[in-house]
């Protein structure tokens, strides 16, 4: 497992790989470390005052549930109502009630999180997605639950403690909570500190409890391949080199159609291996962008238009003006 950013956080990436990657819980400490977004950030969004839900929730593991209006305000845009905007005064009320902050999807917001996400991603070749949690002491934002993704968490601000349990027994486990009866001993016990990083693997339960403050920390997911992953990569090879009408008329035409198709099918499965599914899966998951795809700024638009380069060229009125004349003289040309 060649990634910088990994090696960053875990020392020895090919080590790490080889001892802890989807086996394995552990923190490590590296000796420099950054999150992109911290508690500054965090403010920097409020004071933006576009944060709004779905980015926004705030929760609790105590079957609570926290409203949306409890924490968020409305504002009147061109004569129209418009609800889920942040509120800063009410998200600390909350939190001294004892809730969770859980900021969603980070990287598609804000921009030093949506790089380092591209750029492990594209370094591991497996989707990545960003949440950063805000916990009060004391408190718990979800309870005992398993993950269908890879995690590092980056503490950022105060103490957590953490509480990882095995894998799940069955192959045929599920996501979200867990019932208290199906709690798996316990792997891991540890209070993060700022600048650690606790890797959980897929499927291992977990829940984490703010300690003494304010504790914060980012949050990537990594995706791997799913049933549903498999069965889109191999209905995508299976539909290879097929060519058939797409509205076939009549039963006779349908039928022949069925007969190619089913033919067509067995002849690819043939030569599909589980490789050749796995890999095809994989590289169908990482042409799903994870952030979307950055444009030209609105200030390399305008250098462009000034310049005449490839955007629109702004037509002013001395440029219209030589435009109306020279379509003028042409007309008289042509009398």
């Amino acid at each position: 497992m060649e990634s910088p950013t990994l090696a960053g956080w875990v020392g020895d990436a090919e080590g790490f790989a080889g001892r802890q990657w989807q086996r394995e819980p552990a923190v490590f400490t590296p000796e420099t470390f950054a999150s992109p977004f911290d508690l500054d950030e965090l403010d920097a969004a409020f004071d933006g005052g576009l944060l709004r839900t779905p980015y926004l929730e705030m929760v609790r593991s105590d079957k609570v549930v926290v409203p949306p209006d409890a924490y968020t305000t409305s504002r009147v845009i061109n004569g129209i109502t418009h609800r889920g905007f942040a509120d800063r005064a009410k998200v600390v009320a909350q939190l001294r009630a004892g809730a969770t902050l859980l900021l969603r999807c980070v990287d598609q917001w804000h921009r030093p999180t949506g790089e380092l996400v591209e750029r492990l991603s594209e370094e591991i070749d497996r989707r990545v997605e960003a949440f950063f949690f805000l916990t009060p002491a004391g408190g718990q934002g979800l309870a005992v639950h398993r993950d269908d993704a890879d995690v590092f968490a980056l503490q950022v601000a105060g103490r957590k403690t953490w509480y990882v349990h095995d894998a799940p027994a069955a192959a045929d486990w599920s996501l979200g909570e867990l019932p208290d009866d199906e709690h798996s001993p316990r792997r891991l016990h540890r209070v993060l500190e700022p600048g650690d990083v606790l890797y959980i693997p897929r499927a291992f339960a977990h829940r984490a409890v703010g300690e003494a403050g304010l504790s914060a920390h980012l949050s990537l997911t990594i995706r791997d391949i799913s049933l549903r992953d498999l069965r889109e990569a191999l209905e995508q090879r299976l539909a290879e080199e097929l060519d058939l009408p797409a509205r076939p008329l009549g039963e006779a035409a349908i039928t022949d159609a069925c007969a190619t198709l089913l033919g067509h099918a067995r002849a690819r499965l043939d030569a599909i291996g589980p490789e050749d599914l796995r890999l095809a899966a994989r590289a169908a998951r990482a042409r799903r962008p994870a952030t979307p795809t950055p444009a030209e700024t609105f200030a390399e638009t305008a250098r462009d238009w000034e310049a005449g380069g490839p955007g629109v060229r702004r037509a002013g009125p001395a440029s219209v003006g030589r435009t109306w004349r020279r379509l003028r003289d042409a007309a008289r040309t042509t009398r």
